[in-house]
């Protein structure tokens, strides 16, 4: 455990609850196949299994198999051991209820363990019957827990129409409120390459690009009241497929897949057409998205359409250059540039825009105010953090463009390997308020007020029945009184 206050004591000096916004539960697969296969079948149960078999048959490789294959290092031994009541505490969603008061928590939000990967399965047929099933069972291990855990619902994104009737069903047909959505989807290159080093597919981010318009899914999610959350791996693949080093592709995963589809959405212009709607990016920390949200500025300034005019070819003035160039001497540029007519580029190529007819990235964003910015990234925009990242502090910083606060939301990551002891996550959350790195009302945000805001925004009753409902109702009632942006 943390050598500083213990979770006990740290919750009874506080003034707010603690809601954990991304804890695991760890499915226990022999058990849990035979459940969905009876609630859905056998290509559910033996899809599952199938897709849980990848990581067996990448440790059963010798290590110079995996490099002339390029196959990534997966984790091994990444289940607790020696702390077997954390493991289980992880299997058993009743004990982690019984247990929630020790570990300082008073309400949590469950992801998967086994199921993160199930939304990469490739073959459309089986990954429905799996995902379905998963949910049916998963619903059915939370039941009776409510007021202190929900757990969240796959919705698996290879097409929208995929998503939207899993939405539904999870909603109306489960009562479940949560959803972990599969990002980053693998799809085929139409007509790849040929040559060492070029990649047969690429991968999908929703906002731009996409063979589909994923715009009937933002809008259901509205309908439906749920707030999209991505927990996606950016593992085994591109810069994070080392075959030796499972530490080497695991550091950055999360930050890399939450980049990639927080970039696509909000240059699609996602958070633009759908106001209403909160997203959330777990696991990847806040670090990567302060410096999102300033590349985002900074390129604008430089590439989006006020920019571009000031770049359009046509703007040049040939004879000035001519003159500065005959001036300073340089005769052979001097030269060139008399047989191009004045123009340093080759005037049969510079106006070439690849084709475009819309040339500004940020069009669908429609940024014509400094405010835009907080009203389409800093307020929609929410990510999950571990509690011993000292990055967390940046989300509550003044170095974040127009001062703006992002909206860091505590995430223990209990049930995973990385949590030692489920008594220590609070603990060091709350070191950034003992060692002066935020204050009392930042952690309040960080361990409370901001979760409610990510899924109260959508569904004022997403917390009613809860343990915390009446602080997290007097939370939603002031963020509904919250006006429009105001950037200095």
């Amino acid at each position: 455990m943390s050598a500083h206050l213990s979770p006990a004591k740290i919750h009874s000096g506080l003034k707010h609850p603690v809601v954990d916004a991304d804890g695991h539960w760890l499915e226990y697969a022999p058990v849990f196949s035979e459940q969905m296969r009876k609630a859905h079948g056998n290509k559910a149960a033996d899809g599952f299994l199938a897709a849980l078999q990848t990581t067996t048959t990448t440790l059963k490789m010798t290590p110079r198999e995996r490099e002339l294959q390029r196959v990534s290092m997966p984790g091994f031994w990444n289940r607790q051991a020696e702390n077997t009541l954390d493991r289980a505490t992880a299997m058993m969603p009743k004990l982690l209820y019984e247990r929630l008061d020790e570990i300082g928590t008073d309400f949590a939000i469950v992801y998967p363990t086994l199921g993160l990967r199930l939304p990469r399965i490739k073959d459309n047929d089986t990954r429905r019957a799996v995902i379905r099933a998963y949910n049916i069972v998963t619903a059915d291990y939370f039941r009776g827990l409510e007021d202190r855990l929900t757990v969240a619902a796959i919705i698996p994104m290879h097409t929208p129409e995929e998503a939207c009737e899993e939405l539904e069903f999870v909603v109306k047909q489960l009562g479940l409120k949560v959803g972990m959505f599969g990002s980053n989807i693998a799809r085929a290159v139409a007509e790849p390459k040929a040559g060492p080093g070029t990649e047969s597919v690429w991968y999908d981010t929703f906002g731009i690009d996409s063979p589909y318009n994923y715009d009937a899914v933002w809008k259901t999610c509205s309908d439906l009241k749920m707030a999209p959350t991505f927990h996606s791996s950016g593992n085994n693949f591109g810069l994070r497929n080392s075959p030796s080093n499972f530490v080497y592709n695991h550091i950055g995963h999360f930050a890399a897949a939450g980049h990639a589809t927080a970039k696509g959405i909000f240059l699609g212009g996602v958070t633009r057409r759908f106001p209403e709607l909160n997203f959330a990016f777990l696991e990847g920390g806040v670090g990567w998205a302060a410096q999102l949200f300033g590349d985002l500025i900074e390129h604008w300034e430089r590439k989006g359409a006020p920019a571009l005019v000031r770049m359009n070819p046509d703007r040049l003035d040939r004879k000035l250059l001519a003159n500065l160039v005959e001036k300073h001497g340089y005769t052979a540029i001097a030269d060139a540039l008399k047989s191009r007519d004045g123009w340093p580029d080759n005037p049969e190529t510079m106006r070439l825009t690849g084709g475009r007819t819309e040339l500004d990235d940020y069009a669908a964003c429609k940024i014509t105010r400094k405010e835009d910015w907080v009203d389409l990234y800093a307020k929609p925009y929410y990510f999950g953090c571990e509690a011993d990242d000292r990055m967390n502090s940046v989300a509550f910083g003044k170095g974040n463009p127009f001062n703006a606060k992002l909206n860091a939301i505590y995430s223990s990551d209990i049930g995973h390997f990385d949590v030692i002891d489920y008594r220590d996550p609070l603990p060091e959350a709350y070191e950034l308020v003992e060692d002066g790195h935020i204050t009392e009302d930042n952690f309040r945000d960080f361990v409370f007020a901001n979760a409610v805001r990510l899924w109260g925004k959508q569904n004022a009753d997403f917390f009613k029945g809860t343990v915390v409902e009446k602080e997290a109702a007097a939370v939603i009632t002031a963020q509904a009184e919250v006006p429009l942006a105001k950037v200095a």
